[in-house]
Order: structure tokens, then sequence, then C-alpha cells
């Protein structure tokens, strides 16, 4: 199902097949020609949770207000769909997740435009540690219920376990590179069972509401979440924060398919965007401190830990 409202696209779709729906079927969506001034942006990743599309939508409006394009904001896809529309061009920005942008830099997929640096340095809840001395950073926090007895991953062997996607990195690569860590070699050689659950918001809600023993989700979605008094979001205890100095933040990338002119333009207005008085209120909703120059080694500790799965032979879930 897809539906619009206003200059915000959602749509349910999980299979790359059905791109033609998307691009085809949706009034005045068409690929992008060089004549228009005309900005598709998409959001995989999240600097805000599920709940807090509306800070996106205010930041697609602003980003287009200074550069002048039309913007249009796509949510709800899976990570091979975004990848794709970014391919073909009929997306021109994305804020996508660590991982995929590793994969697909290489493929010249897409670039680098800019990296966020969070604003909560300390860490609003006991439990949290904040990004102080980690710009462009973030966590894998690895979650139970507020009230488990639970306090360490040593804990969790024989439990149960969600992750969002296999395709994300504080949902799946930084948690493998755990269990590698600790001399496990797939995700059944510790748990007991494997819950896949689409999205961080729900793998919360699963450990919120006992379905499930514990997670690993993004920092990012949490501390939002949190933020703004959701009730899954604070019904858990983070144990561990995957890892020490954490790991590239969900970037913002460009396709290589892009109109020219484009990634000159969106990038001034992205790092001049927290000395603007409208800019910083945007940025102040999204916990984000201001946007920072590209940097790709940034993104060295996902590639690691993914590199390292593949060296050591680490069976993933649906392989095994």
């Amino acid at each position: 199902m897809v539906s619009t409202k206003g200059s915000v696209v959602k749509e349910n779709l999980r299979r790359p097949g059905l791109l033609v729906l998307l691009v085809f079927c949706l009034p005045g969506w068409h690929p992008i020609r060089a004549a228009e001034q005309r900005m598709n942006m998409i959001v995989t990743a999240a600097y805000v949770s599920e709940r807090g599309m509306d800070v996106y939508k205010e930041l697609g409006d602003y980003l287009g207000k200074k550069t002048g394009y039309k913007t249009r904001l796509v949510s709800g896809t899976s990570y091979e769909v975004a990848d794709l529309l970014l391919k073909k061009g009929h997306i021109q920005v994305g804020f996508v997740c660590g991982l995929p942008y590793t994969e697909n830099v290489e493929k010249g997929i897409y670039r680098l435009l800019a990296m966020p640096t969070m604003k909560n340095q300390t860490g609003n809840h006991s439990d949290a540690r904040g990004y102080s001395g980690v710009p462009g950073k973030y966590y894998s926090y690895t979650i139970v219920q507020k009230n488990s007895a639970i306090t360490s991953w040593s804990q969790l062997e024989g439990k149960s376990y969600t992750y969002s996607d296999k395709k994300s990195n504080s949902g799946y690569n930084m948690p493998r590179y755990k269990l590698l860590q600790m001399g496990y070699s797939s995700w059944n050689d510790y748990f007991s069972r494997i819950v896949v659950s689409g999205s961080h918001e729900e793998s919360i809600r699963l450990v919120a509401n006992g379905s499930v023993t514990a997670s690993s989700v993004d920092s990012l979605v949490l501390d939002y979440d949190r933020s703004i008094g959701d009730m899954n979001a604070l019904n858990v205890r983070i144990i561990e924060h995957l890892f020490d100095g954490g790991a590239g933040i969900p970037p913002v990338v460009i396709s290589n398919q892009a109109p020219k002119g484009m990634f000159e333009k969106l990038q001034k207005a992205l790092l001049t965007m927290h000395q603007d008085p409208d800019g910083r209120v945007i940025l102040d909703k999204a916990l984000i401190e201001k946007f920072l120059p590209p940097e790709d080694s940034n993104y060295d500790e996902v590639r690691k830990y993914k590199k390292e799965a593949r060296k050591r032979g680490f069976v993933d879930h649906d392989e095994e």
C-alpha cells in the first residue's frame, strides 16, 4: 500500500521487485530531469524514531528552501528498495545506515554528503553514556526489560533475541561482532530463539513487553523516543554500549545520478544549518548539534565488524 500526504510519501513495500509501483504509480513521481528543480529524499536510518518523521519533513522543507529544490520525503522502505532508488537516481538524497553506506559507496551508487554529531553529550538517563568525545559516532544499545535482573551479555546465553534487519549496523553488524568477541560463530550458538523485528522501534517494543529477552538497537532511536516520553523506550534498560568509541553515525548521502550542482548546494545548507536560527530549531528537535563535513574513514569500524565476520566464518541468521 502506498499513500501520499503533502510532500511526504510513506510506503510499506519490502521487495525491490515492487520498485515499479513506487516510480510509476505515484502522482507526479518520475525520474528527475536535469532541468527540474526537484529533490527526492529517503529515510532508512533515523536520527529520530518513526514517531519523529515530522522532524524529517521539517528538515526536507528547510533544505528545499535553502537550495531552491522542491523536496519530497519517502519513508518506510526496506534498505534494498532505498538502495535501488538511489542507484537509479529516482531518489537523490538518502539518510542511510552506516553498513549499507560502506557497501554502496564502494559500488559507486552514492557518495557521502555530511554526517551529524549529536547534541546529547552526557546522556539524559543513567544507563546512557552520551556522545561526549565521539563526534560523528553513535552506539548500538543492547537492551533488556527495565525490571530484568540481566546486567550483561554473559547472562543472555540461551535467551531470546530480536534484531531489526540484516543490513542494520547497530541492529545486526555490531552485535554480530560482539558474538565473535565472545567466541561464537552463529546466532543460534548463543540464543535460543531469534526474531526479526523489521525496525528498531519494533525491537524496543518486543523487549519492553517481554516478548523477547533482549535486542541491540540504534542509540539515536532509543534516545529520541525516551526524549518524547515513549513508554516502550522508558520500559527498557541499556546493559551495554557497543562499542567503546561507538561507530560511524548514519550519514547523509547523495546519489551519483543527482543533477549537477545539487551536491554543493545541499552540503552548504547542511554544514551551516546550526548557524541559522530556523535550522537550529530543527536540529534541536532531532537532538543534533550540527552536521560535519564528510569523512569516509569515520566508517572504518563498520567495515571492520563486517570483515571480521566474513573472515572468521560467522554463519548469518538466514544461513543457519
